[in-house]
């Protein structure tokens, strides 16, 4: 894999940080809120610009970034009464800096997918009749293979019920499969211009799903279609934007519903620049949706009720709109230094781990030689 490609996902990364914490600076400075640091990454300063009020920098570990405000530098100068401390603002005006970094992240989501709809087209779909089965899925049931399933067979019926050429043929069979559990199944299957009948058992996973081994796909040809209409690109990328939501919060919702499981397939920096650095060195076209992807699960993640997190922050507020005046400092504080301490340790963990797993790779020893 090319240094260049590692280097286009760090870059996806760090834009997506920028784009963050740019959220949150253009929504203090429109309200005229002070703010005296933007930096974006962590550690030692690479480069550093004294505005007429704030410090800009860039600093050498693009793991993340933070906008500051002198209400936190007692060394500021400005009075603690001044009315343009965000401290000193109305909830609501605090509220809507807190949640500018995510909003940002979900705007410019969106537009990543429109640029990406202008330029490579809107995909279009000529469904065929049944369900391709592309290949064999390597680490999990055997069902499958020992069935006599193939890559390249079509499913084009399943107990007796035909599947069309339609959009809905492929959620249908994953459905009946998904609620037989070690009940047979007689699939029809298209091979070669011929068509054989197999009988099958779904298995029971751990994970409580059934399975049979394989990786289903739509029997579609897709191709793109290029127009300069800016309605349909619009109504193309909220179509695309809505679908890449739902994929994200499906995945959370999994997460959640079966963490032991599913905690395993959590990736950090390190595995997720992997990925973008693949999808850069093979469709780099696919960037824009690997960005949009990532850009999404940084607003879905920063809006969780946490500490350290904007979605914690928004919590204090909550309760200070319900106390009519805001927790006390202390409490504030040992909450959002044990939160980040805690989300450092994870960040440092996932960083360990994907490294570990990732060694041996072409990518990683390019980049640690």
């Amino acid at each position: 894999m090319s240094v260049f490609a590692i280097v286009a996902a760090i870059a996806v990364l760090g834009i997506l940080i920028f784009v963050h914490e740019l959220g949150h600076f253009l929504a203090a400075r429109t309200q005229g809120i002070h703010v005296n640091r933007f930096s974006i990454g962590f550690g030692p300063v690479l480069w550093k610009y004294q505005g007429k009020e704030t410090e800009y920098a860039l600093r050498g570990i693009p793991l993340g970034g933070y906008v500051g405000f002198p209400d936190d530098d007692p060394e500021s100068g400005i009075p603690r009464n001044d009315p343009n401390l965000l401290s000193n603002r109305p909830i609501l005006d605090r509220a809507i800096v807190i949640s500018a970094g995510v909003i940002a992240n979900l705007i410019f989501a969106y537009l990543l997918l429109l640029l990406q709809l202008g330029i490579l087209g809107i995909p279009q779909v000529n469904y065929h009749g049944g369900v391709l089965i592309p290949s064999l899925a390597t680490n999990s049931s055997t069902v499958a293979a020992d069935a006599g399933l193939r890559a390249g067979d079509i499913v084009v019926a399943v107990n007796g019920d035909r599947l069309g050429a339609e959009a809905g043929s492929l959620p249908h069979l994953m459905h009946v499969i998904q609620e037989s559990p070690n009940q047979p199944l007689r699939l029809e299957i298209q091979r070669q211009g011929q068509v054989q009948t197999i009988q099958l058992t779904p298995e029971l996973t751990q994970d409580g799903q059934a399975r049979i081994g394989v990786q289903l796909a739509p029997n579609a040809d897709i191709y793109r279609e290029h127009t300069l209409n800016p309605l349909r690109l619009g109504a193309a990328a909220s179509t695309e934007f809505e679908r890449v939501v739902r994929l994200t919060l499906g995945g959370f919702r999994e997460l959640i519903q079966n963490f032991n499981q599913a905690a395993s397939q959590v990736s950090g920096p390190v595995a997720i620049v992997a990925m973008g650095a693949d999808i850069a060195r093979s469709n780099s076209g696919q960037l824009f949706t690997f960005a949009a992807l990532i850009s999404i699960n940084l607003a879905i993640i920063n809006i969780l009720p946490l500490p350290a997190l904007d979605g914690g922050q928004l919590l204090f507020l909550l309760i200070e709109g319900i106390r009519g005046k805001p927790l006390p400092n202390r409490i504030q504080e040992g909450v959002m230094q044990t939160g980040l301490v805690l989300l450092l340790g994870l960040g440092m963990f996932l960083i360990v781990r994907d490294t570990v797993n990732l060694t041996g790779t072409v990518w990683v020893q390019q980049l640690f030689r």
